[in-house]
């Protein structure tokens, strides 16, 4: 295995980094995201973070069915907790031991007095698509949103991607779009996971960005890298005016790879 392997937050930072450098979002556009091996959560891109400066603390685990996050650092959900770890009882630190016969020293704070927990990261606007999809889609373990520039021009012009290769055939199968949503609107994940139901692992999110899914970061990852590729292709064939002579890959090649069963990394 050549790709990344480990934590799915380091896969995902991979990613992060590949695809800004590919051109394929700009800034803190598009949102990443893995299961996790309980099958119940997941790692999603926190609000606001730089795809190209990501690290482990650039993710929040979220709950797949109800959306809740966890602690940071935390296996699962707790009590909010002070900055050096102490659980919070109501919002108080609860009081240090004292030894039996010694008196409260004046000179130090009130152990009792509420002491706010410490902020952590909170997850993507997008954290609903993510969530959508996982519930429809058992087998999906990572989804890659961007905003790749040709396949959203091709959209705009109301044009369909073509997918001429073979590669193009056996990593995407097939595009669907979604109609525009205001992006991070449950509408929007409703659609996108409604879409996806039937088996699908691309999604153009009209006048948005995409959707890509996999069962894997790499695969997830590949099927972003092919989607912007076959849309450049179609792309320059409607420049030069040769549109219409672009043959899709040809259908008996796509019914072998059909008959295969799952696409392979």
């Amino acid at each position: 295995m050549n790709y990344l392997q480990g934590d799915l937050r380091d896969q995902l930072a991979y990613v992060g980094h590949d695809v800004v450098r590919a051109g394929l979002v700009v800034g803190s556009g598009g949102n990443l995201s893995a299961r996790l091996p309980d099958g119940d959560s997941c790692w999603v891109t926190a609000s606001g973070t730089w795809l190209d400066r990501l690290d482990r603390a650039s993710f929040v685990r979220v709950r797949i069915p109800d959306g809740a996050t966890y602690p940071a650092g935390s296996v699962s959900p707790g009590p909010p907790t002070v900055q050096d770890g102490t659980p919070l009882l109501d919002g108080v630190r609860p009081p240090a031991p004292r030894a039996p016969g010694t008196m409260p020293d004046p000179t130090t704070p009130d152990p009792t007095t509420p002491e706010p927990t410490t902020p952590g990261p909170t997850p993507t606007s997008e954290v609903g698509l993510h969530l959508a999809t996982y519930r429809a889609r058992p087998d999906v373990q990572a989804i890659v949103h961007l905003h790749p520039q040709t396949v959203l021009l091709l959209d705009a012009l109301g044009e369909r991607i073509r997918l001429v290769t073979t590669d193009h055939g056996f990593y995407l199968r097939r595009v669907a779009r979604v109609p525009f949503r205001a992006p991070g609107t449950p509408e929007l994940a409703e659609l996108a996971g409604e879409a996806a139901r039937d088996g699908t692992n691309c999604l153009v999110l009209s006048q948005h960005g995409c959707s890509v899914l996999g069962d894997s970061v790499e695969l997830a990852h590949k099927r972003a890298a092919n989607l912007e590729e076959a849309a450049r292709l179609t792309y320059r064939a409607l420049a030069a005016g040769r549109l219409d002579d672009l043959p899709d890959c040809p259908a008996e090649f796509l019914a072998w790879i059909a008959e295969t069963g799952p696409t392979s990394i």
